[in-house]
């Protein structure tokens, strides 16, 4: 059949066939499903680089051409229309919203926002120097027990509220960590403010004081928020659709998602490009460091450039890189930091080892940059992420609740251990001790 991909293993000339699908973008896949069943073997795939785990309608990406997509619509567009509420609402419930609908998702997301008086006390539990992102992973799995009872985690209207509510929280729960680290009052989600304003609020204000919060930071931050919302089957996504696999409470999954996006691989990486930065010091070194970053045998890595999927500039990198430098004069970007970004930047695109490799710049290596002009602490940047990431992690989650007969995520393994265990070996008090077990 021509809808079918046929495998030969040559060790016995025997043939089989396999179904492949396609679907309304990209790469068609080959279904493997009964490849074990049909061969005896399994296949290796380090890092599932080849591998789809699973359909979905949420986002496309083209990492080829650069492109990314969420449900059909372009990430530029979004960005240039559309402010983060509006995708939050693609997102969950599968369509951008109309102006009243807007609103109405505005209000219900504002009270929402409030996080139980109890929760206060489990702040007190940290260090003073606990990284936020342990805090945030801890707060979201606590959520699951204040959001247990009676709910039917297979009613969509259910799942929803969970949703909303989780996406109405994380910002106050980072807000307050904030707070509470550094002693300061803890100030309330204000129902006058919009979402992304409410959160600036909250980490700014102080009691009986006003703050003064400018549109250009509201778009700044709103815009980085956006960018991050989804982006297809990255490691934090598997995690989340894998520890939903188990059908563990859904804040569960999101709390292991944050705990994946955590590391300085995926979501810390932004908080890196700006210790780097900050590391170079001046545009004289750059050249120094572009050098270290070309030899084989120096450890030192360029931070901020390159991805896993994209072989061509990031779209959310190339929307962040106009707003930056719309943005330095009325934000305040370190200039010196700006220079040292241009100058790596300007190597980066024309040096042939860059260029041959696809090292073009990804959205963390500007994103650092804004955020940090905002006054976001350094350590908060993946609270960041994790703000504007926690819709799809839902969006995610209740897809894959949707499709239904859902299967519980178990990979298969090469074994390359010994063949025979050490029993052979064991001394007689062994055999006498472990028989008390």
């Amino acid at each position: 059949m021509s809808n079918t991909a046929t495998f030969t293993d040559n060790r016995n000339g025997k043939t089989y066939e396999f179904p492949i699908i396609d679907g309304e973008l990209g790469p068609s896949v080959v279904d493997i499903s009964n490849f074990y069943t049909q061969t005896g073997m399994f296949t290796l795939d380090k890092g599932y680089t080849s591998t789809a785990m699973c359909k979905s309608a949420i986002t496309y990406i083209n990492g080829e051409k650069g492109e990314l997509r969420h449900r059909g619509y372009d990430i530029a567009w979004l960005a240039e229309n559309k402010v983060f509420l509006d995708v939050v609402h693609l997102l969950l419930h599968k369509k951008l919203p109309s102006q009243s609908e807007l609103d109405a998702f505005r209000k219900k997301l504002k009270t929402k926002s409030f996080i139980n008086e109890r929760m206060l006390g489990l702040f007190n539990a940290f260090p003073d120097k606990a990284h936020p992102m342990a805090v945030l992973q801890a707060c979201v799995a606590t959520l699951s027990a204040y959001y247990s009872r009676d709910m039917n985690y297979d009613d969509p209207h259910e799942y929803m509220e969970l949703a909303e509510r989780l996406v109405a929280k994380m910002p106050t729960l980072a807000a307050f960590y904030y707070r509470h680290a550094m002693g300061y009052p803890l100030i309330y989600p204000d129902l006058d403010r919009g979402f992304t304003e409410n959160f600036l609020y909250m980490m700014r204000s102080f009691p009986h004081s006003h703050v003064d919060i400018r549109s250009i930071e509201v778009k700044a931050l709103d815009t980085v928020l956006m960018l991050h919302a989804d982006h297809e089957q990255n490691a934090s996504t598997t995690t989340v659709r894998t520890v939903a696999s188990t059908h563990s409470h859904p804040y569960s999954c999101i709390s292991a998602g944050i705990g994946a996006l955590w590391g300085h691989a995926h979501g810390g990486a932004n908080e890196s490009v700006v210790r780097q930065l900050e590391a170079i010091g001046s545009v004289e070194n750059v050249d120094k460091y572009i050098k270290k970053a070309k030899d084989k045998d120096d450890p030192f890595r360029l931070m901020g450039f390159g991805h896993r999927v994209y072989k061509n500039y990031d779209p959310r990198a190339k929307v962040l890189k106009g707003l930056r430098d719309k943005l330095v004069d009325e934000l305040d970007i370190d200039s010196n930091l700006i220079k040292i970004a241009n100058r790596i930047e300007k190597i980066a695109l024309e040096d042939e080892y860059f260029v041959s490799r696809n090292l073009y710049p990804n959205v963390d290596f500007n994103s650092g940059l804004i955020l940090k002009a905002l006054n976001i602490p350094t350590d908060m940047f993946a609270v960041m992420f994790v703000i504007g990431r926690a819709p799809g992690w839902m969006a995610q989650w209740m897809e894959l609740k949707e499709q239904g007969n859902m299967k519980i995520v178990r990979p298969r393994q090469l074994y390359i251990g010994p063949k025979i265990g050490c029993e052979e070996n064991t001394s007689k008090n062994d055999i006498e001790y472990s028989g008390k077990q």
